[in-house]
C-alpha cells in the first residue's frame, strides 16, 4: 500500500495510524479512502473494504486521503481541488499533488 507523503485526513478520523496499518495489512476498514486514479480520471473515492480484494494486493493504489464517511471524502476532494485552483489556476489534481510533493522535498 502506498500513501501520499502529505496525507489528507478527515476531521472525524479518530486514529489515522491504525487505519493506515489496517489498510497495509488488507484488513477490514470501515473508512473511505481517496486515491489517485490509474486511468485518465483524477481521483477516486471508495470504501476501504474494497482494498481487501486480491486485485489490490498486486495493484496497490496511491492513497491521498482518509475519511470516515463518503461526505467527508467528497469534502476532502473539494479541499484538494480548491488548493489546486488557488495554486495553479487549473484543476489538474494529479500534477498538482506530484508538484506539491516535489516542492516540499526541496524544503521550499
Amino acid at each position: 500500500m502506498k500513501f501520499y507523503k502529505h496525507l489528507y485526513i478527515g476531521d472525524t478520523v479518530s486514529n489515522p495510524a491504525k487505519i493506515k496499518r489496517r489498510l497495509r495489512l488488507h484488513a477490514g476498514v470501515t473508512s473511505y479512502v481517496i486515491a489517485l486514479c490509474n486511468g485518465p480520471d483524477q481521483l477516486e473515492i471508495f470504501h476501504g473494504g474494497y482494498l481487501k480484494q486480491k486485485y489490490y494486493r498486486y495493484h496497490p493504489p496511491v492513497i491521498i486521503g482518509i475519511a470516515s464517511d463518503h461526505e467527508e471524502a467528497v469534502g476532502i476532494v473539494l479541499q484538494i481541488t480548491q488548493e489546486c485552483l488557488d495554486a495553479t489556476g487549473g484543476c489538474n489534481l494529479k500534477a498538482y499533488l506530484r508538484q506539491k510533493c516535489k516542492t516540499n522535498k526541496r524544503g521550499v
